[in-house]
């Protein structure tokens, strides 16, 4: 376990930020401590502008085998016991609420417990969501079993790759709840509806072929070569498109996935050429492109984002 979290990894290296989910002896089940840790370095990233790509592995033979059933049969109650240990543990880590040192000496992992939680809501979904809102592309290396929030985490990153041994499995009927991590939005978006509502349906895990076949992954590679693959990509990204452009660019994609009518993005999308064509980079980039080199770019994210992102109105929970 990495740089102050005790359930995930966190490293920088060559622009790219790797994110590894660290509970190898539980198949890297997923907790309440893992989903405000991951939250935290989700933060981490947009704010350093040396960061270019994320990606999101597993320690071990699992990528995330589902959430930690240590509460056994009410380990999704509100009023059972599991319950009661998430929140104990949110008291121990320190509360958002609670007195004790300043966030600024805080170690990520004890800062990621002092966040302020709304009781009513999904763990999983707070994780998604806060994906979702990214600035930098997010890259899945799923290097084994992902089943239940293992599978649903994973949807509203950009590309996912698979080891050719990695299962999946969007379980949630079978264990007599419904999809969550907001995956109801997600993955039809993704899959399609008739996919979709198969998989959960079913409740069956399915292997990583049919993942790729059904289009929840983009590739299949050798355990060994997985997470080789995702930083090829991530690196690929990072050294060849501009931050700010791709900060926009993911914002634009996952938004337009709403829009009523083409009309909504040609409104973002006009001022967004205007905004970037003038800039460091426009010049930048059309310059190596005439001189046949790599551009240098010289705007970041997220101080250079323009004055205008975000253009959307952020729903509220009660809204």
């Amino acid at each position: 376990m990495g740089d102050g979290y005790r359930t995930i990894g966190y490293d920088v290296s060559d622009g790219v930020a790797t994110i590894t989910l660290d509970r190898p002896e539980h198949m890297n089940a997923f907790t309440v401590r893992m989903c405000l840790e991951m939250i935290d370095a989700f933060d981490r990233v947009d704010d350093d502008p040396d960061v270019r790509a994320v990606i999101v592995t597993g320690a071990g033979r699992a990528f995330c085998a589902g959430a930690d059933l240590v509460g056994g049969a009410d380990a999704f109650d509100p009023s059972g016991s599991a319950a009661a240990g998430a929140a104990s543990e949110l008291t121990d880590g320190g509360g958002a609420s609670s007195g004790g040192p300043a966030a600024s000496e805080l170690s990520p992992g004890e800062r990621a417990m002092r966040r302020s939680v709304d009781p009513r809501r999904d763990f999983g979904g707070l994780l998604t969501l806060r994906i979702f809102e990214s600035t930098k592309p997010v890259i899945a290396a799923i290097n084994g079993p992902a089943v239940g929030i293992g599978a649903t985490m994973t949807l509203p990153m950009d590309i996912r790759l698979a080891s050719d041994s990695a299962r999946f499995g969007f379980v949630f009927a079978a264990r007599g709840i419904v999809p969550e991590a907001a995956s109801s939005w997600f993955l039809p978006r993704l899959v399609g509806i008739q996919q979709a509502l198969e998989w959960c349906y079913t409740a069956r895990v399915f292997p990583a072929a049919e993942a790729l076949d059904g289009g929840l992954v983009r590739s299949l590679h050798p355990p060994e070569d997985l997470l080789d693959a995702a930083r090829t990509l991530a690196t690929e990204i990072a050294a060849n498109s501009a931050p700010v452009s791709v900060a926009l660019t993911r914002q634009l994609m996952w938004k337009g996935l709403v829009a009523d009518h083409p009309m909504e993005a040609h409104r973002i999308d006009s001022p967004g050429v205007t905004t970037t064509g003038s800039g460091a980079d426009a010049r930048e980039g059309i310059t190596a492109f005439f001189e046949k080199r790599p551009p240098e770019w010289r705007q970041q994210v997220p101080g250079d984002l323009p004055d205008w992102f975000p253009w959307w109105d952020q729903p509220s929970f009660d809204s």
